[in-house]
């Protein structure tokens, strides 16, 4: 891989997932400039959360979102696993699957070559559905993909919000600093969410600067929210790993920034 030669680079992961891609960055010798737009919390009523997974034999499938809704269910239970070995799990991302399996659960299906709802809903165990019970696990607030998709194949489909999003409390002044001086060369967003709270956070000045600076995003979604708050240098990842990304960076790194487009 081509070295990123002082390049700084914005990560707006939560804090406690950006630590990875950070590394990834350093090691190609680049700068990595935390700065989470995001923070991921326990969802309220813990009491009901652990109820609804005492009782998953009413469920034929359940399906984890994100890493995040797994360790925030799994906190819910106090760490008990015992009532997951009698439901189909399902998972969407391979981060989802690697956090099931650190809990010693194992994914009865997942998704390969793809990190979305639609990946999902377009395995052969999700067509035939009709009549079957499924819980979406997820944060507050999530797409309504899945569950819509499944509703019209004839699934009952529940969901258990288990973490909310935030937005954090940070001092915009070191990425304001490089904004300014020209010296923050790229962001990575890896939300719509994490995008729109860069912009509140860095306000009106901070944000001119921002949408002069090329941006990284994992999905087209993403995409058509930065077009339409302004950014016009926009790259996309087909994945949100951090592999995936720092490869996207790399070809931002070997491509704009040394005079060539992608």
């Amino acid at each position: 891989m081509s070295s990123l030669n002082g390049a700084h680079v914005l990560v707006t992961r939560p804090q406690h997932q950006a630590h990875n891609l950070c590394r990834l960055i350093e090691r190609q010798q680049g700068i990595a400039v935390a700065f989470p737009t995001i923070e991921i919390v326990a969802a309220n009523g813990r009491d009901r959360i652990a109820e609804v997974l005492a009782n998953l034999h009413r469920f034929q499938w359940v399906v984890f979102i994100s890493a995040n809704a797994v360790n925030f269910a799994l906190l819910a239970n106090d760490g008990k696993i015992e009532q997951f070995s009698n439901v189909r799990i399902a998972v969407i991302g391979a981060a989802t699957a690697k956090a099931l399996a650190a809990a010693g659960l194992t994914a009865d299906l997942e998704p390969a070559g793809g990190s979305d709802s639609r990946t999902l809903l377009a395995m052969p165990a999700m067509q035939q559905v009709s009549g079957q019970r499924i819980l979406i696990v997820r944060g507050a607030g999530g797409l309504d993909t899945l569950r819509e998709g499944l509703v019209n194949r004839g699934a009952a489909v529940d969901y258990l919000d288990v973490y909310r999003r935030k937005r954090p409390l940070a001092d915009p002044a070191p990425v304001l600093d490089l904004l300014e001086q020209k010296r923050l060369e790229l962001i990575v967003a890896t939300s719509g969410e994490a995008l729109k709270n860069l912009l509140i956070m860095l306000g009106e000045k901070g944000r001119n600067l921002a949408l002069a600076t090329s941006l990284i995003v994992v999905s087209g979604r993403i995409r058509q929210l930065a077009e339409d708050s302004g950014f016009e240098r926009i790259y996309v990842t087909d994945s949100p790993s951090d592999t995936v990304i720092l490869e996207k960076i790399i070809t931002w790194a070997t491509g704009e920034k040394s005079g060539r487009t992608e």
